[in-house]
């Protein structure tokens, strides 16, 4: 079972996380399951930038983007080249290194 390796958010998940993934789950499925609140504003359909994440290992075992989370990432603050939607990056075989970008750009945080 791969391992997906949370770095250090000074609000989400201060001292970092090493989980399990389950091959075909998302990468943020695996933060919320495991208390780490990501936002995710349009319940995970792939319709805003709020589980914007960036990939800093296995980028490349993730599956390509479609065009509709290419638009929405070039709204994504804090956009890299390694930036991925959290709803939309789903594990395969490869560990990954995810970083929680500091900021969204949703005004007002809402738990879920």
């Amino acid at each position: 079972m791969p391992q997906v390796i949370f770095l250090p958010h000074a609000e989400l998940c201060p001292d970092g996380a090493v989980l399990e993934g389950d091959k075909g789950t998302s990468v943020l499925d695996v933060a919320l399951k495991n208390g780490i609140g990501i936002e995710h504003a349009c319940e995970k359909v792939c319709a805003c930038t709020t589980c914007h994440v960036i990939i800093r290992e296995g980028f490349d075992s993730l599956g390509e983007t479609d065009e509709l989370e290419d638009d929405l990432l070039d709204k994504a603050w804090g956009l890299e080249p390694d930036s991925r939607l959290g709803c939309q990056a789903i594990i395969r075989d490869e560990d990954l290194v995810v970083e929680i970008p500091k900021y969204t750009i949703n005004h007002a945080s809402e738990d879920h």
